[in-house]
């Protein structure tokens, strides 16, 4: 039997990686770990946030999908961060909703991949 110890990274396809890469550290605020490729071949961007890594791959064939992969951000200050993103004009897929444990929301990349903004109540 195989035993999963942890999540290596999550991967989402995106067709500009500049364009990406502007999205994920102006409006999100990461700071890249990694970087390899050039326009035109196999690009690949990883960002480190706590345990694991989200990372951005760019390559013929690889497409975004907004049901694939999704990745939940864990944020400080909820209202702050909803504020910010209406701010740069993010589009949203679910607008910000409570549930019994967190208050979360669905963005969109400029792929149209989907992003999950995530702040977990206090116990």
């Amino acid at each position: 039997m195989i035993k999963i110890r942890d999540i290596a990274f999550s991967c989402y396809a995106v067709t500009d990686m500049a364009r990406s890469r502007k999205f994920y550290e102006e409006v999100l605020g990461l700071k890249p770990s990694f970087v390899m490729g050039e326009p035109g071949g196999m690009q690949w961007t990883e960002y480190d946030i706590g345990h694991g890594t989200v990372s951005l791959g760019c390559a013929p064939g690889f497409e975004p999908n907004a049901d694939g992969c999704s990745v939940a951000f864990e944020v400080e200050d909820f209202d702050a961060a909803i504020l910010s993103l209406r701010e740069a004009q993010v589009k949203f897929r679910l607008d910000p909703m409570p549930t019994p444990v967190c208050h979360l929301a669905m963005i969109m990349d400029p792929d149209g991949n989907t992003i999950c903004i995530h702040r977990r109540k206090s116990s």
